[in-house]
């Protein structure tokens, strides 16, 4: 479903990818993990475009992203981002955050639309909340919306960027769950997080970066379960993080 090879991006003179091959098969949840500054964020933003970048390639479903903006757009429409920081439009209803683009870019009725909005709030257990507005709603209520907006496109693959690290503890779990019972569903998922439990719940594979280079490609199992057998730096990392 998504296929990278070899793509290096430059901040000017500063290289924050170097030569990342990797793929996502249909169905599969990868996770991609590493410390702050590694990456992980750009390479999934260069994989609906989001970002250029100046070498390599990326494909998704059969399509070459970096080609014209019609193409992109449509690109963009095919694959769901879900963001850290929830990127919900403040002075539209929760109902209309949902059905706007489905009507303007998917071209569906207006009834349709807000036929399919009211079903996917219902899945993320958001019904009652339809005809309020984002600032009403709590940090993980606003996340699930955002799940379910990208949702209403009918996807091909979900990208998640870090989509609970601006959330109370409190919330995560909320927003976790969806992406659990998503991840069951045979959605095809990239996610950028730091939630390890997730990560050892539903993942198939997981990448560590670190200096925008993708150093592990392995099943959860392997990067888990044999951390003696991990490069240097990725035993670093799970040491840390596996303490608590």
């Amino acid at each position: 479903m998504i296929e990278i090879n070899d793509v290096s991006k430059w901040y000017g003179s500063f290289q924050v990818l170097t030569d990342c091959t990797m793929s996502v098969r249909k169905g599969e949840v990868v996770v991609v993990c590493g410390p702050s500054g590694s990456g992980k964020s750009t390479l999934i933003k260069c994989v609906n475009a989001l970002e250029p970048f100046q070498q390599g390639t990326i494909t998704v479903d059969g399509s070459k992203v970096g080609g014209s903006k019609n193409s992109m757009n449509a690109l963009r429409a095919r694959v769901g981002m879900v963001f850290q920081h929830f990127e919900l439009f403040p002075h539209l209803s929760i109902e209309d955050n949902l059905s706007i683009a489905q009507c303007k870019v998917l071209k569906r009725p207006a009834a349709e639309a807000r036929q399919k909005s009211l079903k996917l709030l219902a899945r993320v257990g958001l019904s009652a909340h339809a005809h309020k507005y984002p600032n009403q709603l709590s940090g993980g209520q606003q996340q699930r919306v955002a799940i379910a907006r990208a949702l209403a496109m009918d996807p091909v693959a979900l990208l998640f960027d870090e989509p609970t690290s601006a959330l109370d503890p409190e919330m995560v779990n909320e927003v976790l769950d969806v992406m659990v019972e998503l991840a069951r569903d045979g959605m095809t998922m990239m996610c950028v997080t730091h939630e390890m439990g997730f990560a050892r719940k539903v993942a198939h594979r997981v990448i560590f970066m670190d200096r925008g280079r993708i150093v592990e490609d392995c099943a959860k199992e392997e990067f888990f379960g044999n951390p003696s057998e991990r490069s240097e730096r990725a035993q670093q990392f799970l040491s840390k993080i596996l303490q608590h």
